[in-house]
């Protein structure tokens, strides 16, 4: 028997560092994904490789320790501990990943590996599950391997399409379908996400009247995106997203890098640029809703681009007999 999962990426719309002080965020899910096959190993030994990582290791999952044959670890921690918690028999199995997410790239990679990777796993063992129940159980292991995560990436990879996620931490899908093509940009230049969530903290404590007011005007711009959203106001949506850029500036997030590719994609024709995700490193967001090859050619000058749709498919799974 051979089960087979998959989960997209996904890309902050709206959001970031104010969603930590109780203010809404926007996500979607992108048609980049994570795909896990799972079967049985008679070699007797469980393994989890990737040709597109090029890597491969040999797992004990009770222990959840691993030999690496080949490559980094990285994503490997996330799989290791969803076979501990959930493959009870602890009988060999092989789990292969293939992925067109980028690694560190701030659009959700871990999270898609890891809903796609316990997808296929409840098929594999025939454990009922529904896509609630998916998102909540995916949550707990980015936790449980990050230390604190929020559940906004694996409820994208779960539902799919646009997600928001409330000042009162409800989650919600809305139906609403953006057509125009969004370019990723990212450097090789990796933020550390707890270091730059740390930097905003000091910067709030140090200055909380202005902060304060910072981050409850970035919740205001996703309220309104939100209707920008609702309504396909491409033009107010990307007029927000420039706006929230100045915002997330001033939190000191920005990088050479990352104001050099918002720069070069408004130049380019994107109505609409900003940070996405954490900062300090990572990915940009553009809106073009025409001449996004235009777009992507001028990012990819000088660092990495992709051309990226939101998606409304969301965690797929099926099994092979």
């Amino acid at each position: 028997m051979e089960s087979v999962a998959s989960a997209p990426g996904k890309t902050i719309l709206f959001g970031e560092h104010a969603v930590v002080y109780n203010q809404p965020a926007i996500a979607a899910a992108v048609d980049k994904r994570a795909i896990v096959t799972i079967k049985d190993n008679p070699k007797g030994v469980t393994t989890f490789r990737s040709d597109d990582l090029g890597f491969e290791a040999e797992l004990d999952t009770r222990k959840k320790t691993y030999k690496l044959i080949k490559g980094k670890p990285g994503i490997i921690r996330y799989v290791l501990e969803i076979l501990n918690k959930w493959h009870d028999e602890h009988t060999p199995i092989d789990v292969k990943l293939s992925l067109n997410i980028p690694i560190g790239s701030g659009l959700g990679s871990s999270a898609a590996v890891t809903v796609a990777t316990l997808a296929a796993l409840y098929n594999y063992t025939g454990f009922p599950f529904n896509k609630r129940v998916l998102a909540n159980e995916a949550h707990k292991i980015e936790q449980s391997v990050q230390g604190m995560a929020s559940p906004l990436d694996t409820a994208v990879s779960t539902f799919g399409g646009l997600v928001y996620l409330s000042r009162e931490k409800e989650i919600s899908k809305f139906n609403t379908d953006i057509k125009s093509n969004f370019v990723i940009g990212y450097t090789n230049k990796k933020g550390n996400t707890g270091q730059i969530v740390k930097s905003v903290k000091f910067l709030k404590n140090k200055h909380p009247r202005i902060l304060d007011s910072i981050i409850k005007t970035i919740g205001k711009a996703t309220d309104e995106a939100k209707d920008a959203l609702m309504t396909d106001n491409n033009s107010k949506l990307g007029e927000l997203m420039n706006i929230n850029q100045g915002l997330l500036d001033s939190l000191g997030i920005n990088t050479y890098e990352l104001s050099r590719m918002i720069y070069t994609a408004r130049g380019n024709g994107a109505i609409g640029a900003k940070i996405t995700g954490a900062g300090g490193g990572g990915s940009i967001l553009a809106l073009v809703p025409k001449n996004a090859e235009k777009v992507f050619n001028a990012l990819k000058v000088e660092d990495n681009a992709l051309i990226a749709k939101i998606t409304q498919k969301g965690a797929l799974a099926k099994v092979r007999e």
